[in-house]
């Protein structure tokens, strides 16, 4: 049996599409996309009328814990996690215990989450063994076993020489190699942003410094030996300008920004002071900075939205702020803080947010090759279905994560996803698993 979904505004920018239409599903894939589509004995209909019909979002900056800390997360609770977000393809970070910094890890990953079968799971290999910055890991073999891409994440590569061989590795196996941008010889120590609102707590902070010396490095070694860069979680203004110096002068790498880099800032802290739920890593910035950001989203500098989900069990959490570990449960709450901060308040496009969060993250990884993030006909049907209009709060009583830390909870959003189809199975409604 197939599916018609009948009446949503489908939002497809692969295709410049942005209209009412229906869309069939037959056989796991796009079977057709256009206007008053027949209803056929075998279909099973979807009333999306008032909803926005997408690609399935896609997170190329995730962390489900597993192997090895299944206690804060697993591949099995991230994955319920993820189709409750709206994302039907999640790339996961290497530091796992043990690291997924070999063929073996990366093989292990990829079949949980088969077995879990509710999204694609896929791992990104440590660019260091051990994550240690002292030795490159086999990133080739990792790659023929089905890595996307390779990150230290959690740390930076601190040695610009692993890292440039990095990058000449990354035009061999063509996957990108994901920068941690951190100084920890100024971040060490800290807990938040350095400036008025960490002086006014007492905590001591990292100056912006600390992420933009690290960008202007790999931008720099990037122009040197070429290769495949992906900057994570930019939140520094500074980091934005050079960003945008460089595309302007001809350099070619890709960048993202979190969800809550872009609707938070460090004044945050002034209204829920010593909130551990909003310590992150890099830090919640300044004002100033986080309109940079947001800027940087607008114009292209920055191409991607991703999560950092970094879920944290309870006990991880509730301690005094400069002992909490730093993170934000963010997957199922992306979309509607996106939609809700980005579209409904700064004017955004639909469209430019779907590029953000599902067509370009496709291309980065190398999935439009297979045709994902669109709604081509013959594409698989990885679909999301969500409300712009329904104002809901955010309850981490409902979370499927493992991890409640979150900022939003409590907050008022709209963009909520209401369906989720992976390979054509409806594996979300009405806001419930199916």
């Amino acid at each position: 049996m197939g599916w018609l979904i009948k009446g949503g505004r489908i939002v497809d920018p692969a295709n410049h599409l942005d209209r009412v239409m229906d869309l069939r599903i037959e056989e796991g894939r796009v079977a057709e996309v256009g206007e008053k589509l027949e209803r056929r004995a075998s279909d099973r209909v979807l009333d999306a009328n008032g909803l926005v019909v997408a690609p399935g979002l896609i997170d190329m900056h995730a962390h489900f814990r597993e192997p090895g800390h299944e206690e804060k997360e697993d591949i099995e609770t991230g994955s319920k996690a993820a189709v409750m977000g709206g994302y039907t393809t999640v790339a996961c970070m290497a530091n796992t215990d043990p690291v997924c910094d070999n063929a073996a890890v990366v093989r292990y990953v990829i079949e949980r989450g088969k077995q879990v079968g509710l999204c694609d799971v896929l791992p990104i290999g440590a660019v260091s063994k051990g994550l240690k910055g002292e030795e490159l890991a086999e990133m080739a073999d990792m790659a023929k076993a089905g890595a996307v891409a390779f990150s230290d994440d959690g740390r930076p590569v601190t040695s610009a020489s692993l890292m440039m061989k990095a990058l000449q590795y990354s035009q061999i196996v063509k996957k990108p190699v994901i920068s941690h941008a951190e100084d920890v010889s100024l971040s060490s120590g800290t807990s938040m942003h350095f400036g008025r609102v960490s002086t006014r707590l007492g905590l001591r902070g990292v100056p912006s410094a600390g992420e933009e010396s690290i960008v202007m490095r790999d931008v720099m070694l990037c122009r040197e030996v070429g290769g495949k860069l992906h900057l994570a979680h930019l939140s520094s203004a500074w980091s934005v300008r050079f960003v945008r110096w460089a595309k302007a002068n001809g350099l070619r790498f890709t960048a993202e920004a979190t969800p809550h880099h872009l609707s938070l800032d460090h004044d945050y802290l002034l209204e829920h002071p010593y909130d551990t739920n909003a310590k992150v890593n890099p830090p919640l910035r300044a004002p100033e900075d986080r309109a940079e950001v947001c800027k940087g989203l607008s114009d292209g500098t920055i191409d991607v939205i991703a999560t950092d989900h970094a879920p944290h069990c309870v006990d991880d959490k509730d301690l005094e702020f400069d002992q909490a570990a730093f993170g934000i449960s963010g997957l199922e709450t992306a979309l509607p803080v996106c939609y809700t901060t980005l579209v409904q308040d700064m004017g955004m496009s639909l469209s430019s947010l779907i590029t953000k969060m599902s067509l370009i993250p496709a291309q980065i990884l190398g999935l439009d090759s297979v045709l994902r993030g669109t709604l081509t006909p013959g594409a698989r049907a990885d679909i999301v279905i969500f409300d712009p209009h329904t104002e809901r709060v955010v309850d981490v009583g409902e979370f499927q994560s493992k991890g409640h830390n979150t900022p939003f909870a409590g907050s008022k959003l709209r963009g909520w996803p209401v369906h989720t189809f992976y390979k054509g199975n409806l594996v979300m409604t009405e806001r419930r698993l199916a």
